[in-house]
């Protein structure tokens, strides 16, 4: 105790008799600094021994849906919009709300769902939220009047608030080398689900139209919740909240589905905190990482979704200069008048939604070799100067090459927050931090609208302003991160030394010679 610093710890263990480890100088190991090899050892020490395999190949696949679905219920904004403006006749300001709304839905629930996952488990929070989106999903699409359609589609976004809680269910499994880049591939489903919702608009609203196009978008979901109920729970959220038996079995259940060993020892039952308390994210270590971050992730929504929307605006009126000398031509134009997409509009839209993939590929090469808040930053600034860029009056083939590259980078960045967010939090308020950045991310979303879609019709220019600083603002914020999470463990408690579960469990003043087996550095 006078050693570490820390209170005594209790131990339950599995196995009772262990022989002593031994020093080259014949010491025995203290109890004290313990790894992996030892007669003790934490569930970080686990997730690392057992390593990537079968089972996380699993779950990849499991939160890829989650994602799917999420990227597609985003995707159908773009796609409904126009259509129900025209079909409704709808006035611009509720075309608008129509998108508002969703994300009204996202920004209540967003912590109300972190909240759940830290209190009552990871897995029990994205059940009930993926059966919410399922449910009001499809009953969207019977929706008679635009009344109706607002509050479902509201219902939907309350639902979609905890599927990024998926991310952090997921990232709990994943040993550290590896946990970058598979929460990066993840995105890979978010980037097919936005290519595969253009390619079923395509088929389906010349033909069945857009009612049935909000039921199909519907299926990864169903997918997923047939699926979900071969989901483990966390076992770091198992042993924060006292159940050790149970994070035992699990941990024993992926051993044995990658063909790994368990450590041998017994499971240290980690100091049991009051989890998912805001006050926690305002603590000194965390208060100004807290704070950056919902502006970075406000940013990032309110980029990339302004994004999606100015793109099909773009398109119907060929480049920046025509929606500007058109809104000076047509002054009396009525207010329900509206144009449907187009063949050639879906053909541009499909080439913008691919930048997605290039997105992922980019960042997954950056972001362990700069770390993830230059990633973020970067992204940023290229998303910024490609929105300058605009300003030019270019042909439509260059508009689709610089929507192309800004819409790449921009989801490059928030792919980068959804790997740095669940790192740098303990177990105790990872999902609760979580929740709250996808929040402020969804306050972002909700305004954009009112930017992409009725700004726009003031200014073109201002719009453009609007997106360009705010990402200049945000690619200054990443900068000012605090921490940097390149090559650390998951904490998995507040009370312990950042990054103390990887770096070990031993003072380097203590003097004592590690044995052949020793500690994790």
């Amino acid at each position: 105790d006078a050693i570490s610093g820390e209170h005594e710890i209790q131990i339950e263990g599995v196995q009772t008799e262990l022989e002593a480890i031994e020093l080259e100088d014949g010491a025995a190991v203290p109890k004290e600094f313990a790894n992996p090899t030892d007669d003790t050892f934490m569930v970080e020490d686990a997730v690392e021994a057992i390593g990537f395999g079968k089972f996380q190949w699993k779950l990849s696949v499991l939160t890829g849906l989650a994602w799917m679905a999420d990227a597609m219920e985003m995707m159908i904004l773009s796609i409904l919009a126009p259509q129900l403006h025209c079909e409704w006749r709808l006035p611009s300001w509720q075309v608008a709300l129509l998108t508002s709304v969703v994300f009204v839905g996202m920004m209540c629930s967003s912590t109300l769902w972190g909240n759940i996952s830290d209190q009552y488990g990871r897995k029990t929070g994205l059940k009930i939220s993926v059966f919410w989106t399922l449910y009001y999903g499809i009953l969207s699409g019977f929706a008679p009047v635009y009344s109706w359609i607002l509050v479902l589609r509201g219902l939907v976004g309350f639902g979609i608030g905890g599927v990024p809680q998926s991310v952090t269910l997921y990232a709990e499994f994943l040993p550290m080398k590896a946990r970058a880049k598979c929460i990066l591939l993840i995105e890979v489903f978010w980037a097919i689900g936005t290519v595969f919702e253009v390619l079923l608009a395509v088929f389906v609203m010349p033909t069945l139209g857009w009612r049935w196009l909000l039921i199909l978008s519907a299926v990864p979901l169903l997918l997923f919740a047939i699926l979900c109920f071969w989901l483990p729970e966390s076992a770091r959220y198992d042993v924060l909240s006292g159940n050790q038996e149970k994070a035992i079995a699990t941990l024993k259940r992926i051993a044995a589905e990658n063909g790994a060993p368990m450590p041998l020892g017994k499971l240290i039952i980690s100091r049991q905190e009051d989890r998912g308390k805001m006050r926690d994210l305002f603590t000194p270590q965390f208060r100004w990482t807290t704070l950056l971050l919902w502006f970075i992730w406000f940013s990032n929504a309110f980029s990339y979704y302004g994004l999606v929307l100015l793109t099909t605006e773009l398109f119907q009126a060929g480049d920046v200069c025509s929606i500007s000398s058109r809104r000076k031509a047509v002054k009396a134009k009525c207010s329900l008048a509206c144009e449907y997409l187009t063949e050639e509009d879906y053909t541009d839209l499909l080439w913008t939604t691919l930048s997605e993939f290039p997105g992922v590929l980019v960042t997954l090469w950056i972001i362990d070799r700069i770390g993830r808040k230059k990633t973020m930053a970067l992204s940023f600034f290229v998303f910024s100067f490609c929105s300058l860029l605009l300003f030019l009056c270019v042909g439509r083939n260059v508009l689709t090459v610089l929507l192309f590259i800004a819409r790449a980078f921009i989801s490059g960045g928030f792919q980068a927050a959804y790997v740095y967010t669940p790192e740098v939090y303990p177990t105790a308020t990872r999902a609760l931090g979580l929740g709250t950045c996808s929040g402020m991310a969804r306050v972002g979303a909700l305004i954009t609208p009112f930017i992409a879609q009725v700004m726009l019709e003031s200014s073109v220019y201002l719009t453009l302003v609007v997106y360009s600083g705010c990402c200049l603002l945000a690619a200054v914020a990443s900068c000012f991160l605090p921490i940097e999470t390149k090559g650390r463990g998951l904490q998995e408690s507040s009370h312990r030394e950042w990054g103390q579960e990887m770096v070990g469990r031993v003072s380097h003043n203590m003097g004592f010679t590690r044995s052949n087996s020793g500690s994790q550095e």
